[in-house]
C-alpha cells in the first residue's frame, strides 16, 4: 500500500493556485531592465533620486531608499536601506520585529535561516560585529508563486522518480518522503530569495533589505 505524504500546513497554503514566477517586490516581479522596474516603483508612489540612482519614500513603515541592482541590464536585485540609522537597542527591537513579520507570513515566506532567531536584549551587537565579525542576518525563500494541485502533483511525480527511482513511494519511509517533498518544494522557489541583515555606519543601525532573482545574476558566465 502505497505511503501517505504529510505535508506541513505550509505546503498546503503555497501550493494552493496559480503559476511559477520570479521574486515580486512590491507585487513588481524583480525582472526586465533597470528603467523599466524604476518606473514601476515610481509608480507606486516613490520618488527617484538622480543625484544617487535610488528611489525614496515609506516602506513598511519606514523611511528608505530603495537601489535597483542588475546584470548584464537585467535586474536580479531590489535592494531596501532604512534612511534613518538607529541606536543599537533600536536596532535589536527593529531586526527582531522585522523577523516576525516575515515569520507570521508562513504563506508567502519559508525560512531558511539558521541561527538562533531573535536577538536578545544582552547581545552586544557593536563588539560582535566589529571584534567577530558577525553578520546579523535573516533569509527566506519568497513562495506566493504557486501551482495548481493537478500541475504540482505531475511535477512532484517527475521529480521523486527522477531523484528515487519508480518505485520510491514503495522503497522510502514516511521521513524519507517528506524529506524528499521539502526539496522539491525548494527546487522550484530556491531561486526566489529574500533576506535582510543589520548594517553599521559610524557607530548606528540600519536595516539592509534584498528581494534577489537569483535567476538573473552573475553566474560566472563571462568568465
Amino acid at each position: 500500500m502505497k505511503k501517505l505524504i504529510i505535508f506541513p500546513l505550509l505546503f498546503v497554503a503555497v501550493f494552493a493556485s496559480a503559476q511559477i514566477e520570479v521574486t515580486k517586490f512590491l507585487g513588481i516581479p524583480v525582472d526586465g531592465n533597470k528603467q523599466q522596474m524604476i518606473q514601476k516603483i515610481k509608480e507606486k508612489g516613490y520618488l527617484y533620486n538622480s543625484n544617487y540612482d535610488r528611489l525614496e519614500g515609506e516602506f513598511n513603515g519606514r523611511d528608505v531608499f530603495i537601489y535597483v541592482v542588475t546584470n548584464n541590464n537585467k535586474v536580479y536585485r531590489i535592494l531596501v536601506e532604512d534612511a534613518v540609522y538607529s541606536s543599537e537597542g533600536d536596532i535589536k527591537i527593529r531586526f527582531n520585529t522585522l523577523l516576525r513579520q516575515f515569520e507570521n507570513n508562513n504563506q508567502k515566506y519559508f525560512s531558511m535561516s539558521t541561527e538562533d532567531g531573535e536577538l536578545s536584549e544582552s547581545e552586544d551587537i557593536s563588539y560582535e560585529m566589529t571584534v567577530n565579525n558577525k553578520r546579523y542576518e535573516a533569509a527566506f525563500i519568497q513562495t506566493n508563486n504557486t501551482l495548481d494541485s493537478v500541475t504540482l502533483s505531475k511535477k512532484m511525480e517527475e521529480f521523486n522518480k527522477e531523484n528515487y527511482g519508480d518505485d520510491y513511494l514503495l522503497d522510502m519511509t514516511d521521513e524519507q518522503i517528506l524529506d524528499a517533498s521539502i526539496k522539491f518544494f525548494l527546487s522550484l522557489y530556491i531561486d526566489n530569495s529574500v533576506w535582510f541583515m543589520i548594517n553599521e555606519r559610524y557607530g548606528r543601525y540600519g536595516i539592509l533589505l534584498y528581494y534577489d532573482n537569483n535567476r538573473n545574476r552573475a553566474n560566472g558566465e563571462e568568465l
